[in-house]
């Protein structure tokens, strides 16, 4: 998910696997492949969700992309050390943050800018969004309790261009321009506003539920950002047309981006392989068409990300809930999980192991795949473990706290269809647990954030046991990659319900102090504690496009994709 889960993401998807199949491009593939020289076309799952707050259930990294590309954010970000606290000053709206008041006041002054109908952006579309998500915070994904907007004492108006926040406490600079101002998008409140927070965010709600009506609801038709929307076909294929009234300086080259949905892997690499495609990908089980596709006019660059890779655990499931509190059995479970290999091996080393909660290198994890000490771990803690068979606890009071005798290490993993490496990745984890006597049952959705929310033991909907969304990362960071969206007690993003006071101290540790030792210290405590179990964290994809394409390169480590820096060379 995310960021955004993708979740983006976190949660993020643009589709990925091969057939053996005949034919190619040809090298006149490498201007102008699927519509044209004015046009790219783009391998892209279709989003779900056009209002630029975002909501449950719609935080997958598609929509973050696509509502960037009609609504610009307040600020965008880049992590290459080239600016302070990693604001990109050319892309964002305002300048940069005056901050005052020991570190509690910050003001911003917005920068001239229009909106699609020559209306000027100024700070009435700042207060229009601010009452929006403080109205409704409760329907907002981004919220927590406690965190953004409640950890603002004022919010103060000053003029047309200028506003501040004064925050109840003194936070780290760096993190909140970089989790907490990265928030805001600038909403037309000319054209918007009903007057009412409720009944406009309401309204606003309703026409986002509804896709069919993207591209011909008035709503929609204002914007700020580099391209608008011409055509919109739920579950289909989706056309931005070029922004003539945009006020940014970086200016659409192209006149149209296409971006077209497949129902999976071998039919998005069968129409890459024709040449149809002018950005696509490649699987990863498949990165041996490596060279064929250069041979056709393609440049092959891996999508590095911000990101890390996990399966989630549901500690508020009412019956397996009671197993993943325990630690030991966290421990053992990750012991199961061969990452070196099946980075190597699955994702044809395009990914590389998760050892904690901060995007690493993937070395040093405190829990390496170590089968014979997963089954020391489970035998000294009460359970019978039948190789090949069912393991089940056979002592009791020595299991943990609120563990039956005769309960079974048996879960059901929820994962995401569409993809065959993640298929291949689950069939060697559920043989490599088998050999324990611990049974996974691999259930694949269309969309697995969706039917593995955060829920209370007595809802229905909590009967989920493990939910995996990483095939292309489970959640993409903003620039300062701290925890309290994911692992914070009754963060957003935190589907499984992990809570942990220490956790929550050390996240806010990272949040409140300058000192760089405190987000080692978080990240530390997290590998060892395993709120999650963690998973190899694929590069976002291994992006193919036609050699005649500019500006595609360095893709975004934070998951967002800027078409409007794209051109065919001449």
């Amino acid at each position: 998910m995310g960021t955004r889960i993708r979740i983006a993401c976190g949660v993020a998807a643009i589709g990925l696997s091969l057939t053996a199949c005949g034919g190619g491009a040809g090298n006149s593939s490498q201007q102008g492949g699927g519509q044209g020289k004015d046009t790219a076309t783009v391998a892209f799952r279709t989003p779900n969700w056009i209002l630029p707050i975002s909501a449950p259930g719609f935080t997958q990294g598609e929509n973050d992309i696509f509502t960037t590309a009609l609504y610009r954010k307040l600020y965008s970000y880049k992590l290459d050390g080239s600016s302070p606290d990693n604001i990109d000053p050319r892309r964002s709206l305002a300048e940069a943050p005056a901050v005052s008041d020991e570190g509690r006041t910050l003001t911003i002054t917005l920068k001239d800018n229009t909106w699609s109908d020559g209306k000027p952006i100024t700070t009435k579309d700042i207060q229009f969004w601010w009452d929006l998500v403080t109205t409704n915070k409760d329907k907002w994904a981004s919220y927590r309790p406690g965190g953004f907007p409640d950890n603002i004492a004022e919010f103060k108006v000053k003029d047309d261009k200028t506003f501040s926040f004064t925050t109840k406490k003194a936070y780290n600079a760096a993190w909140f321009i970089g989790n907490q101002l990265n928030r805001i998008v600038p909403l037309p409140q000319h054209a918007w506003d009903k007057g009412d927070a409720k009944q406009t965010f309401a309204e606003l709600t309703a026409a986002a539920k509804d896709p069919k009506s993207y591209a011909t609801n008035p709503l929609w038709k204002v914007g700020s950002g580099p391209w608008k929307l011409e055509k919109y076909v739920p579950n289909g294929e989706v056309v931005l047309a070029k922004a003539d009234t945009y006020s940014g300086p970086d200016k659409p080259k192209l006149n149209k981006v296409v971006l077209r949905p497949f129902t999976g892997d071998d039919s998005e690499f069968n129409v890459l392989r024709a040449g149809q495609l002018d950005y696509g990908y490649i699987p990863p089980a498949n990165l041996s068409q490596k060279t064929y596709l250069e041979s056709k006019g393609y440049t092959v660059s891996p999508w590095y990300g911000w990101s890390i890779t996990y399966l989630q655990l549901n500690f508020n499931n009412p019956k397996t809930g009671v197993l993943f509190k325990q630690p030991y059995l966290r421990q053992a479970l990750q012991m199961l999980i061969d990452q070196p290999t099946i980075s190597k091996v699955i994702w044809g080393d395009m990914a590389s192991p998760t050892c904690g909660p901060v995007p690493s290198k993937g070395e040093g994890c405190v829990y390496p795949f170590d089968p014979a000490k997963a089954k020391q771990l489970l035998e000294a803690n009460g359970w019978k473990v039948v190789p090949d068979g069912q393991t089940t606890c056979q002592d009791a009071a020595k299991c943990g706290e609120g563990v039956e005798q005769g309960a079974p290490l048996a879960f059901t993993v929820t994962s995401q269809s569409g993809f065959t490496a993640t298929s291949k990745m689950f069939a060697e984890i559920k043989s490599q647990m088998a050999k324990l006597g611990v049974q996974l049952t691999i259930k694949e959705v269309p969309d697995s954030v969706a039917v593995t929310p955060a829920c209370k033991p007595s809802e229905s909907k909590c009967s989920w046991d493990m939910s995996f969304f990483g095939s292309q990362g489970s959640w993409y960071y903003p620039a300062f990659a701290s925890g309290e969206r994911l692992f914070q007690t009754g963060a957003p993003v935190n589907l499984g319900s992990y809570s942990n006071p220490e956790a929550d101290k050390l996240i806010e540790q990272a949040q409140f102090s300058a000192d760089a030792s405190a987000l080692t210290e978080y990240n530390a405590f997290l590998a060892k504690d395993l709120p999650v179990l963690w998973m190899p964290n694929p590069v976002y994809q291994i992006s193919a496009y036609k050699s005649g394409l500019q500006g595609v390169d360095p893709q975004d480590p934070m998951n967002l994709m800027y078409f409007q820096d794209w051109s065919w060379k001449s």
